[in-house]
């Protein structure tokens, strides 16, 4: 196994029979998905609700019933990945340009575990650049203010053309380099008119699963 096969499979246990399920995006929770549909075949009672039409495709693909999110009164347990986090377990997320969809079922869900390989770990926030949805109004006006706060902004493309999420927006990149307060630079981006969430999540996870080598670690609130 691989570090993402081995800590997505991981927290594949956490998961209890009657429980409503937040199922994240990405590679790592890829394998989470593919491991929670055996249990389910091998007899699991759950429902999941998915973090974007990748992942409700995937779980639907192999049998994992799945409900909308305005049709649960909270979520169990929310399973998703990072592209970076550090030791407080803040995270950068939104790769996978799911960022706002994930922050909202992460907002509504009792508990949240973070899957991961050894590399996403780090000790200072911001090689990875921070991913930003904004609505495409104005989009060139709000890239303009978020370079303005000290950062290399580029919008997203995919194939030649712009990428557009789940929620029909945009995504601008930003390379900080560095990010040492993440609680003041999330607020100052999202009092920016045109922007609607930022991949930086701020008390959420309580627990992450790291892939490191052929064993694996916890980091814990």
């Amino acid at each position: 196994m691989n570090e993402k096969q081995l800590a997505g499979e991981k927290a594949a246990s956490y998961v209890q029979n009657g429980m409503v399920v937040g199922l994240g995006t990405g590679s790592t929770v890829y394998w989470t998905i593919l491991k929670i549909a055996e249990m389910v075949q091998n007899g699991l009672s759950i429902t999941g609700v998915p973090t974007s039409k990748e992942t409700e495709k995937l779980a639907l693909e192999h049998g994992i019933p799945l409900i909308p999110l305005e049709e649960v009164s909270s979520i169990d347990l929310t399973i998703d990945g990072a592209d970076e986090l550090n030791d407080e377990l803040t995270l950068i997320k939104g790769g996978g340009g799911a960022l706002l969809r994930e922050k909202i079922i992460a907002y509504h869900s009792t508990h949240m575990i973070v899957v991961a390989d050894s590399s996403k770990v780090v000790s200072d926030l911001g090689t990875f650049p921070l991913p930003v949805e904004v609505v495409p109004f104005g989009y060139q006006k709000t890239l303009h203010v978020l370079q303005g706060m000290g950062c290399e902004p580029s919008i997203r493309k995919k194939n030649d053309s712009l990428f557009i999420t789940d929620n029909g927006n945009y995504i601008v990149d930003c390379a900080f380099e560095s990010i040492p307060y993440p609680s003041t630079l999330h607020e100052r981006i999202n009092q920016i008119p045109g922007v609607v969430e930022n991949g930086l999540f701020i008390g959420y996870a309580e627990k992450a699963i790291i892939g490191n080598g052929s064993t694996i670690t916890f980091l814990e609130k």
